[in-house]
């Protein structure tokens, strides 16, 4: 047989200890392994971004500087067109010409060279042929764009249409400067790896060539796939490391101009940023975890406040459920008097002191009403019922300092103690008086007989027969003042 499992306050109180220790545990330990988890991602993440981020920012400034060079051929073709129509007839207004162009098209530099490969400026004219290459035939044939040095000065950038036009590379680097306090460097770069901004590419690589620079720093395949990457025009990228520092670089060509177009930035700059977004994770779930075993504390407490105030309220509702249960139980449903049960729980507790000889005074009034049963068999059991219960009230009224009992159906006993039993033959004199005068109004009649505890005595039976035998003299001689027939 299964044994039954009680649950007590105290387990229920232990459990929800438990759970909430749990609970905080849990929550803990989650958020401690998400933070670790966090902190060792953010280093994986670092390279992703760096790679992302530069390409992004390098193939925006290629295209910037391709839009710049597509804006200076168009100006260069506007200007070729303005001076076809002028109809020049000496190089005095063809010199004023050029000057025109330049002032109406903002140009800083502007030149025409003829088939003889003589250039003419506004200022000078002179053999172009041994100072520019790209004034070669070949090259001619179609758009073209060089970086020399003009005069010994710093590199310039010369564009062909095929009349060429010279320009500071330096326009470039300013449409390209960052304003980032130096953290990420730009520089662009010619298919050998020579420096053509000027710019410097970080403290390792400066501004020297880039394939130089880089050489005994990354592996030898890694400097000849780079090598292949300028020649070929393709982009690529590389990660070093500069003292403590790790390095990402992003290159990209530059179409139709032969350069490379490369962006360098410190990973600790990223890694800062992303380190302070975690330090702010870390930080928001460490408050989290202050606030969770708060809450989760003030949460025990709570259930616990509110197991205890439902364990009193339950304790309170169970005490009330079985007095009411047991005052059904002790009820007589029709009458609201004590039943058979209630006078057999109070028998056996009178007995037991009669035998202890602790009960020195007790009466006991045996009460039948005459006539039930031919109330019943002449107007229903309704009739019947109103006639127990009018009986009930009236023995109710009289015996006022007595327990009450309905033990049958028309019987009723009556336990009289204390002052109840010093008034008991007084009372049932004016009971007997009364039930004489209903007789004659045909009202209520009711059988009395009584007895006292007696020497001798063992058990409340002993008083009831004898109380029991004097209420059927009673229903005789009641019989013969003219009293309905009653069950005998």
């Amino acid at each position: 047989m299964a044994h039954k499992i009680m649950i007590t306050k105290k387990m229920i109180v232990l459990t929800a200890v438990i759970g909430s220790l749990l609970i905080m545990a849990s929550i803990t330990a989650n958020t401690i392994w998400e933070s670790k988890q966090a902190a060792a991602a953010t280093d994986e993440a670092v390279s992703a971004v760096s790679a992302f981020y530069l390409e992004a920012m390098a193939d925006r400034r290629a295209k910037a500087i391709t839009n710049l060079i597509n804006d200076s051929f168009d100006e260069m073709e506007k200007a070729v067109t303005f001076i076809d129509g002028e109809q020049i007839g000496s190089q005095d207004e063809l010199r004023n010409t050029i000057g025109k162009v330049e002032s109406l098209l903002s140009l800083n530099r502007f030149a025409l060279v003829d088939e003889d490969d003589i250039v003419y400026t506004r200022y000078t004219t002179y053999t172009g042929r041994s100072r520019h290459s790209f004034l070669s035939g070949e090259e001619k044939k179609s758009r073209t764009i060089s970086t020399v040095s003009l005069y010994g000065s710093s590199k310039q950038l010369c564009l062909v249409i095929p009349t060429p036009d010279q320009f500071d590379i330096q326009d470039i680097v300013d449409l390209l400067a960052f304003d980032d306090q130096g953290r990420t460097h730009f520089a662009l770069y010619s298919k050998s790896g020579a420096n053509l901004s000027g710019t410097e590419l970080g403290p390792v690589i400066s501004d020297h060539n880039l394939l130089k620079a880089v050489r005994g720093i990354v592996s030898e395949d890694v400097l000849e796939e780079i090598q292949g990457n300028f020649s070929n025009e393709k982009e690529g990228n590389l990660s070093f490391v500069s003292g403590n520092t790790h390095e990402t670089l992003y290159y990209v060509p530059i179409q139709g101009t032969g350069w490379e177009m490369a962006v360098l930035i410190h990973e600790s700059v990223i890694q800062d940023r992303i380190q302070g977004i975690s330090k702010k994770y870390l930080e928001t779930s460490k408050s989290l975890i202050i606030f969770t075993l708060v809450s989760t504390l003030t949460l025990a407490i709570i259930i616990l406040f509110q197991i205890r105030s439902l364990s009193k309220a339950k304790l309170l509702a169970e005490e009330e459920n079985s007095r009411v249960f047991r005052n059904m139980a002790n009820t007589d449903s029709l009458t609201g008097v004590r039943n058979k049960h209630a006078y057999s729980e109070n028998e056996a507790v009178l007995n037991g002191r009669i035998q202890s000889g602790e009960l020195q005074a007790l009466g006991v009034v045996v009460c039948d009403i005459n006539g039930l049963k031919h109330v019943n068999d002449t107007r229903g059991h309704a009739a019947g019922d109103q006639l127990i219960k009018d009986a009930c009230a009236m023995i109710c009224n009289y015996f006022k300092h007595g327990a009450v009992f309905r033990i049958g159906g028309d019987e009723f006993v009556v336990l009289l103690q204390g002052r109840g039993y010093e008034t008991m033959r007084d009372v049932i004199a004016e009971l007997n008086r009364q039930v004489e005068a209903n007789i004659k109004k045909n009202s209520v009649v009711i059988s009395v007989g009584y007895s006292v505890l007696n020497q001798g005595d063992q058990q409340l039976r002993d008083i009831f027969d004898r109380a029991d035998r004097m209420m059927y003299e009673r229903k005789k001689e009641l019989k013969a003042m003219g009293a309905s027939p009653s069950r005998i």
